[in-house]
């Protein structure tokens, strides 16, 4: 039997630089949870680092947590790549290391922390997670495709670090599975305003835990997975976004 499922699949946690410190797997997953959140989505900035913990820690409440990566091309374009396995999310992650320049500075753009599911610190990431790979924009589309996962353009209604934001249009033919409005922006005036062919849909992108939730989208779904995600953003089998 179909369902309606609440997702929010732009989650970032402790490990991207530009998130609060509070972003813990713990934290975040307990927030899901208050806020009624069937499934999250974890994308922190080039790296898939802490999601076996926030899977756990979503375990254990309840929360189904989908593997994910927000994906910065050399465009300075944000994509986001969402997986239905772990091993998925680790080997886009080698790729991405292998075409990322930098080490960071936690003075200038904040910590980086790998957590556990206890919410202890393992390590911090020394690696430049907030800047640009080397990979091109459809070069990352492929490489995320061919690892299995799903390609969402994100925040397409802001200036930074967006598809129309950096280019300015987006490219005929593009291999895109959705593409994700903010917050800042209501799925009614999106419709109006981005007339592609591609589904819209809404997550909060949050950097802090009350903003969880901020936007979600909710999918009829026959179970709350990643399988029945990718048919909804098809429309196929009686799939579909609820927004």
């Amino acid at each position: 039997m179909l369902r309606p499922v609440k997702t929010d699949l732009h989650l970032h946690t402790c490990l991207s630089p530009c998130a609060e410190l509070s972003m813990s797997p713990q934290k975040i997953a307990a927030q899901a949870r208050e806020k009624e959140i069937e499934i999250i989505g974890i994308c922190d900035h080039n790296s898939a680092e802490n999601i076996p913990a926030v899977i756990e820690a979503g375990r254990r409440l309840s929360v189904r947590v989908i593997p994910g990566i927000e994906v910065t091309t050399r465009e300075e374009v944000h994509l986001l790549a969402l997986f239905s396995e772990l091993e998925s999310a680790f080997k886009l992650q080698e790729e991405i290391y292998a075409h990322l320049p930098g080490e960071n500075n936690p003075d200038l753009y904040g910590w980086q922390v790998v957590a556990n599911e206890n919410d202890e610190v393992l390590s911090f990431n020394q690696r430049l997670l907030i800047g640009a790979t080397t990979l091109s924009l459809e070069e990352t589309i492929n490489l995320i495709h061919a690892h299995g996962g799903v390609v969402i353009a994100s925040h397409i209604d802001r200036q930074a670090f967006s598809l129309l934001g950096q280019l300015g249009f987006i490219p005929s033919g593009l291999s895109l599975d959705a593409l994700e409005i903010s917050p800042r922006t209501s799925l009614d005036e999106a419709r109006k305003k981005f007339l592609y062919d591609y589904p819209l849909v809404t997550f909060s992108d949050a950097h802090r835990i009350e903003e969880i939730g901020a936007a979600t989208t909710s999918f009829l779904l026959a179970r709350p997975d990643f399988e029945e995600i990718v048919l909804a953003l098809k429309g196929q089998e009686g799939r579909k976004i609820l927004n």
